[in-house]
């Protein structure tokens, strides 16, 4: 039995991509592992303690990476374990799809480059409907770690960039999860363009500030809470992706007043670090 292990991480939205087709992440250091198993057989089994993960999803990306003469003599194991929370917004899809895309290649296609492990994570979520734009921002910020601003349409990076050492984010999970609709993000076009010409320009906080007035007027979150956040120390605070998780970036002796806003509100509050470290693979 031949098996690898991937290891990639979460990311929080700097600028949500859904209106242009252009966005940009931060990585953070809630993490999810996949290990993939072949042995002589055939068909793919996943298994996770995660019931919300779309099997549709990791079946397709499973697809696009192993050759289809491979998958009738292999049968596929797939071991997912997760610690980002699912359907909030902190790219528990893209990191998941990516390390499953990541392990399969170490195993069926040791020459494939980054991009082509990553595209195969992408494609397999606009297929599975997981992702409207397939995601390619969230995907680099996953994969790469730090500040990652992408065009998704070209599947171009813009910029990687570290992000900085000495920040933590923090991160609200509300216990309701309501969205309001995504495609009314779309009515804001041009102020999601100028977010990510901030962003661009390695105006990160700004970029991600303008990102959390204009979604969560749309996304049915209080856009006095992103302004509380920023006068109780906050640098940058934005709706993650489509949400309704909220994160915050701030230094670490503020993360007790940034708490305090959020402890007014029903649900969780977790801190995590700013991640920096790309995906790492290895056989076991």
């Amino acid at each position: 039995m031949l098996q690898a292990q991937a290891t990639l991480h979460g990311a929080v939205s700097i600028v949500n991509a859904i209106a242009t087709g252009k966005g940009a992440t931060l990585g953070i250091s809630l993490k999810t592992k996949a290990i993939v198993k072949i042995s002589p057989g055939s068909g793919v089994s996943i298994e996770s303690r995660n019931k919300t993960i779309s099997s549709r999803l990791i079946n397709r990306v499973v697809q696009k990476v192993v050759p289809k003469s491979e998958l009738e003599k292999f049968k596929v194991e797939i071991e997912l374990e997760s610690d980002i929370p699912t359907g909030y917004g902190l790219k528990s899809s893209s990191a998941i799809s990516s390390a499953v895309s990541l392990a399969c290649a170490k195993l069926f296609r040791p020459k494939w480059t980054d991009k082509q492990i990553l595209l195969a994570g992408v494609d397999a979520s606009i297929e599975s409907r997981v992702s409207i734009t397939g995601a390619y921002d969230d995907a680099c910020g996953c994969y790469y770690g730090g500040f990652a601003v992408t065009d998704n349409f070209k599947r171009k990076i813009m910029k990687l960039e570290k992000g900085p050492k000495n920040l933590v984010a923090v991160i609200f999970i509300p216990k309701s999860r309501k969205r309001g609709n995504v495609k009314n993000l779309k009515n804001l076009r041009p102020i999601f363009e100028q977010a990510w010409g901030l962003a661009l320009d390695s105006d990160y906080w700004n970029a991600m500030i303008l990102n959390g007035l204009a979604t969560s007027t749309i996304l049915n979150s209080d856009p006095k809470l992103i302004t509380s956040l920023i006068e109780k120390g906050a640098l940058g605070a934005s709706v993650s992706g489509n949400g309704p998780a909220i994160a915050a970036i701030s230094k670490k002796e503020d993360i007790v007043n940034i708490k305090k806003i959020f402890s007014n509100l029903v649900g969780t509050t977790i801190v995590s670090e700013i991640n920096n470290k790309k995906a790492e693979v290895y056989e076991l």
